[in-house]
């Protein structure tokens, strides 16, 4: 008897453990200072940065892991590869600059400007992009969990990529891409991973989404006035309220007789 109450509270500490972490992960942005010199300074300069690239190899890639390079103006440079693991970029201009398989990881990038940026294969796990600009951004084939509430990528392509969750590990919390009140107009999004990514209130007005997988997908309130639909799998996806007027391929979409709340699509 004493051995299985023992027990019982082990896995009810555990699970309260578990709850804990979770709940800390998803607040982590209300309990970060983000006027804190940690979050918006730099303690390197664009030359600094320049010389780590300078210096850097295939096999020994340039390493800024929980660098501060908050602010800097590192638009065009190649940065290909590069570990960006944990560091603050949260502002910083990357105009045009090439972060092909670059690693992002929990890296902060709020209202960063990447505008033209190239992020081909790039890794952008548990990182925070609320309000970053990626118009014109090329994301193919990158992995994306990454939060990019209200975020631009206007005329940006995500084909290939994988923004889905990771069911895998979940004790951080669902990790997957989070693109609430994002702009996505024409979007890019052929063949994408989207599966149970947040795109609520998300306009995607002209988007392609082509073979796209949105299946568990909240697409709540967003606007796919005019996209591209055919191949896409909607399978148990939130369709509440999304308008989905004068699509392209619609006849071709799957598994839209079986999204939930189809009662409340917004047809015209």
């Amino acid at each position: 008897m004493r051995l299985t109450m023992m027990r019982t509270i082990a896995l009810a500490t555990l699970s309260l453990g578990l709850v804990a972490v979770t709940a800390t992960a998803q607040d982590m942005m209300r309990d970060v200072d983000l006027s804190s010199p940690d979050m918006v300074s730099a303690e390197m300069s664009r030359s600094d940065v320049e010389a780590a690239l300078a210096g850097a190899t295939v096999a020994s890639p340039a390493d800024f892991t929980r660098k501060r390079l908050s602010g800097l103006d590192l638009s065009g440079l190649d940065l290909s590869n590069a570990i960006f693991r944990a560091a603050r970029l949260n502002k910083t201009k990357l105009v045009g600059a090439k972060l092909d398989h670059a690693i992002l990881d929990q890296a902060w990038l709020l209202d960063a400007d990447l505008t033209g940026a190239s992020l081909k294969g790039a890794s952008l796990f548990a990182s925070q992009m609320a309000r970053s600009r990626l118009d014109r951004a090329d994301l193919s084939r990158a992995r994306i969990a990454a939060d990019l509430t209200g975020a631009s990528l206007v005329g940006a392509s995500i084909a290939g990529a994988n923004l889905s969750a990771d069911m895998r590990n979940q004790s951080m919390g669902l990790m997957r891409a989070v693109l609430r009140s994002a702009k996505l107009e024409r979007i890019d999004a052929r063949n994408a991973d989207l599966s149970r990514v947040d795109l609520e209130f998300a306009f995607l007005r002209g988007a392609d989404l082509t073979g796209a997988s949105l299946r568990n997908a909240q697409l709540g309130g967003a606007d796919l006035t005019g996209a591209t639909i055919a191949e896409a799998d909607f399978d148990g996806a939130d369709v509440a309220s999304l308008k989905l007027v004068a699509p392209i391929g619609l006849d071709r979409a799957r598994n839209l007789d079986k999204a939930k709340n189809r009662d409340r699509l917004i047809k015209q």
